[in-house]
């Protein structure tokens, strides 16, 4: 990366001094002044922020209109009257449920039709992968409105040898990253799929790529470029099962990177480093629902941003205003309902509650939020209902990704100020204050609505919520300046490189401060619930040539400690990837060192 270096280069050096808002006695600011005061409080000078600062005049329209969403607004169906007590009786049966007339009149289909192999009528099976790569094709062969670029990549075959295709769509002069990058528009990442019994996003892609090439989205692409990856897992599509082909849920996998498929879509983002990543999934239409509380979920759409620890709190507040807001009002227009993205679950002591999104960095929503792009996952009430509200599902989607992607066509420059700022003001950290190894979610109390299975009436749910909005810090330590590797840590190494970590070899042996980590039996270093057993030595240990570095002054510091922390759920060395507690170290000060340059 930078060879024959004795200290990283200027542009990452460390600035000390006050940080910004989110950091030491700024916290503590009443929250207007806390804003208007922010760029004294901080390294770096904070982009403006509409809905506080004040805005610049807007530039005088352009020819290129943002097109509305696709469809006509519906009118909302009506509701029953909410009804607080759970009925008396017997649980319904699952079949029963799903074809229960009372239940399904309140999805009707909409008031448009989409079409792509697996909508066909009379159709009994989804989109075949070999379909899927055929569509692709031929949109990209063209006909191509004039100065559009199509390309059809081929992130890698999947375990069972199936192609993962991903389409980019532009208007820069070229499909490379190079190009995507200089045409200085922002670039969006549609994901379907990563679950093979989820199929409503793949086929709902597939109608985003076709409406984004020769319908009425094209117009878009004079201010986005988009890639779309429809069907990240095409085994577990195959064989309609939620995992991948050796067993592991691909959406817990963005930050070990055990599967080829995640491999290949952390290349991807590696690569073409995409302001907006958006995660297309379906929910259970029955699940633990109909078994633990007897009702059936109300929801269209169940949303939610990455929430977890050192998440920037610009790109939360990007996501919030800038996406989620407007996206459950377009919803809202089609007719569809919507709320934050939760499943019943048990607690240890037996207690129902309803959970939102997990908060470990380990799913394509927090890794990516991670890579300082604003993430979010829709998922679509789906699960278990094979081909039925199939229509109503792809509208869903249709309407969240379109509504997703005109909120990124029309604050292009405003997310990029975002972008820019968070990475310096993440690389600026590093030897600083203390950082969050491990965030939980905040128990609340709230009302939720779900359906009664056999009268179809709302019902309302007031329940135990943990809240992944406002997490909870359960382990925290000094913020060190990077990581120390050692040489057998290779399989670490190509994680972290793929993604998107500079990572640097160690050329000539040196000294470094460090907290190296003890264990208090020999278990304490694997298990991931061990994290009192494990205490932090200070000393100076002599590094040999061949060892790596990874610095904590870059802009996606905050993957390096979740995957190299030690202790926490999702660690590398909670997994096998670093072999022992001895091969890591915490660098307390900055190393002068030799490094040498890797491929």
């Amino acid at each position: 990366m930078y060879p024959h270096s004795g200290v990283l280069p200027p542009q990452h050096a460390n600035t000390p001094g006050l940080r910004s808002a989110s950091h030491g006695v700024c916290r503590a600011l009443p929250t207007l002044l806390a804003t208007a005061l922010l760029a004294a409080c901080s390294t770096t000078p904070l982009p403006p922020w509409p809905s506080v600062r004040k805005v610049p005049p807007p530039k005088p329209p352009q020819a290129v209109v943002v097109p509305a969403p696709l469809g006509q607004p519906l009118a909302v169906p009506p509701a029953t009257a909410p009804s607080p007590a759970l009925p008396a009786g017997q649980p319904a049966a699952l079949g029963n449920v799903l074809d229960n007339a009372a239940v399904a009149a309140r999805f009707p289909d909409p008031a448009v039709r989409y079409h792509t192999p697996g909508l066909a009528a009379q159709r009994s099976a989804f989109t075949t992968n070999a379909e899927l790569a055929q569509w692709l094709r031929d949109l990209a062969a063209g006909p191509l409105p004039a100065g559009t670029q199509a390309a059809l990549l081929a992130l890698g075959p999947s375990q069972g040898a199936e192609p993962i295709h991903a389409l980019v769509l532009t208007r820069a002069p070229g499909t490379d990253p190079n190009s995507l990058a200089e045409s200085q528009r922002p670039t969006v990442l549609l994901i379907g799929q990563q679950h093979g019994d989820e199929p409503a996003g793949s086929e709902a892609l597939l109608v985003m790529a076709q409406e984004l090439l020769r319908g009425p989205l094209a117009p878009l692409l004079e201010r986005i470029n988009v890639i779309l990856v429809p069907r990240a897992n095409p085994d577990g599509a195959q064989a309609g099962t939620r995992n991948t082909a050796n067993g592991i849920d691909l959406n817990r996998d963005h930050l070990l990177l055990r599967t080829p498929e995640a491999r290949a879509l952390a290349a991807l983002v590696r690569d073409y480093r995409p302001l907006l990543v958006l995660d297309a999934h379906e929910y259970p239409a029955a699940g633990d629902y109909l078994e633990k509380l007897n009702a059936l979920p109300r929801y269209d759409a169940l949303l939610q941003y990455a929430t977890t620890a050192n998440m920037p709190e610009f790109v939360t507040k990007a996501a919030q205003e800038w996406y989620h807001e407007p996206m459950v009002k377009a919803l809202q227009a089609q007719g569809l309902s919507s709320d934050w993205y939760h499943t019943p679950a048990t607690s240890p002591a037996g207690a129902l509650r309803m959970a939102m999104g997990r908060a470990l960095p380990d799913n394509a929503r927090n890794a990516n939020g991670l890579k300082n792009a604003v993430s979010l996952v829709v998922a679509t009430r789906g699960i278990s209902l094979g081909h039925r509200h199939i229509q109503r599902r792809v509208h869903t989607h249709v309407t969240a990704l379109t509504n997703a992607l005109r909120s990124t066509a029309e604050r292009a420059d405003k997310l990029e100020q975002v972008r820019e700022f968070v990475d310096r003001d993440t690389t600026a950290l590093a030897c600083h204050g203390q950082v969050v190894l491990e965030a939980g979610p905040t128990p609340l109390d709230r009302n939720t609505t779900a359906l009664d299975p056999n009268t179809g009436a709302d019902r309302t749910l007031a329940v135990p919520w943990d809240s992944a909005l406002q997490l909870r810090t359960l382990q925290s330590r000094p913020r060190p300046c990077g990581y120390w590797l050692a040489p057998s840590a290779t399989m670490a190494v190509e994680r972290l490189t793929l993604l998107g970590l500079q990572v640097l070899r160690v050329a000539e042996p040196g000294g470094v401060l460090v907290d190296s980590f003890r264990a208090a039996d020999a278990a304490a270093s694997t298990q991931p619930d061990a994290r009192a057993a494990i205490t932090l030595v200070r000393s100076a240990i002599d590094v040999p040539a061949g060892s790596f570095y990874v610095p904590l002054n870059q802009p996606l510091a905050h993957l390096a400690v979740a995957a190299l922390e030690p202790g926490t759920p999702v660690s590398y060395t909670s997994h096998g990837l670093i072999e022992s507690l001895s091969d890591t170290a915490r660098v307390m000060s900055t190393p002068s060192l030799i490094f040498e340059e890797m491929e």
